[in-house]
């Protein structure tokens, strides 16, 4: 075989090309001919690799951790059904971001959380500082069950779409720049005063969004607790949402998968490509860890 064409083969099937269209690309650019199993078989080596890097150690300590979902059409019993990928990425003591793992479920529920933060724990993981996660049904309370002292913030960005959810149109404008005063305001303090006006105003014709935004407060305003460089980077799942939009790049050409490894094996070889760049700290890395080790100096020194 051509050398190299096996990390080729790899590569052109991490970016979402199948099986069909890689042998077509080999015979073009090579001038080789390849046949589809050959492909196949080179591919499904991938599995190993998945499962070795899916329990790979992890480090004691990450100063956050954000996690977030992706949906993918995966066929089961013969019908196409909806299956979740979680992801959770971790900021190391180095400032180096860090995919920590991926886990397949077909619903976002208490007990697979429990579950996922487990298997976070069984792989060396004895503290995490900031959790930043959607709003998941009874997340918070699983969390403090596997890792006591850690704070989690809800994503404000999230809570903004889905409190816009409720609103018509012609209100869209106004309604979002009295959400802007809650989440821009200086202080907690200010932030409340700013949810009280925005009750006053809008709870008659919009009580669901407001509702929300009071039933959450507390996990929604733990940013409020740290200096402006660790706010940004806490209050929005951003990070990982900009990590899903690649593994949507790379895997928008598969319309379903036909199991659930194959959907994995995707997903991992998607991720392997989108994180290649992760060599640097996150910008304004030696203010960040020194205000971290002032507030948690105890435990970042685990």
């Amino acid at each position: 075989m051509v050398d190299g064409l096996e990390n080729v083969i790899i590569s052109l099937y991490a970016k979402g090309m199948t099986v069909s269209d890689i042998e077509e690309q080999i015979r073009e650019v090579y001038k080789f001919d390849i046949s589809t199993s050959t492909i196949s078989r080179i591919t499904e080596s991938v599995s190993n690799d998945v499962i070795a890097w899916q329990n790979r150690p992890l480090e004691a300590v990450y100063l956050i951790v954000w996690m977030d979902g992706i949906v993918f059409k995966v066929r089961e019993n013969s019908k196409v059904i909806n299956k979740t990928i979680y992801l959770a990425v971790g900021l190391n003591r180095d400032g180096k971001k860090e995919v920590l793992g991926m886990w397949l479920g077909k619903n976002e529920s208490s007990s697979f959380w429990l579950g996922v933060l487990t298997d976070l724990k069984a792989r060396g993981v004895e503290d995490i500082l900031i959790t930043a996660t959607d709003n998941l049904n009874g997340f918070t309370q699983t969390i403090k069950n596997v890792f006591p002292e850690s704070q989690t913030q809800i994503c404000v960005v999230h809570q903004i779409r889905n409190s816009a959810r409720y609103v018509v149109w012609k209100d869209k404008k106004e309604f979002s720049k009295d959400m802007k005063q809650i989440y821009d305001a200086p202080t907690k303090q200010a932030a409340r005063a700013s949810l009280e006006d925005f009750a006053n105003k809008w709870n008659s014709k919009y009580p669901y969004a407001v509702k929300s935004w009071q039933d959450n407060w507390e996990e929604l305003t733990v940013f409020f607790d740290f200096p402006v460089e660790i706010r940004k980077i806490i209050y929005t799942t951003n990070l990982i949402e900009n990590l899903n939009g690649k593994i949507r790049k790379y895997t928008k050409n598969k319309l379903s998968f036909p199991t659930d490894e194959a959907v994995l094996k995707s997903v991992y070889l998607a991720l392997r490509e989108a994180t290649k760049k992760w060599t640097m700290p996150i910008h304004n890395w030696g203010l960040i860890l020194n205000q971290f080790l002032t507030i948690f100096e105890k435990r970042v020194q685990l």
